[in-house]
């Protein structure tokens, strides 16, 4: 099995922040994680990331929240892609 890209995606909103998401699936984890999964959620301005979701290899699932990285239990792609919106919906909330 070779890698198959399950979801890309990229809006720019009114505001000019960028929603972006892009998820792979795998024939074998990426390092530091227990899935099947790479992806990259990113939603911020241009040169500004304010919450970012992503397994690079060798730190495994995390997310950062205006500049601050901790670990994220990745449980499955549905539920991914809900705590990342529901992040941004947080932070459009409070202003960037």
């Amino acid at each position: 099995m070779k890698a198959e890209l399950l979801y890309r995606s990229k809006n720019v909103l009114s505001d000019g922040a960028i929603v972006e998401m892009v998820i792979w699936k795998l024939p074998h984890p990426v390092a530091g994680s227990r899935h099947d999964y790479k992806y990259r959620l990113f939603y911020g301005y241009e040169g500004q990331r304010v919450v970012g979701y992503d397994n690079e290899r060798g730190k495994g699932d995390h997310r950062h929240i205006k500049g601050h990285e901790e670990a994220y239990e990745f449980s499955t792609v549905d539920k991914l892609i809900a705590d990342f919106l529901g992040d941004v919906h947080i932070r459009r909330q409070r202003g960037r």
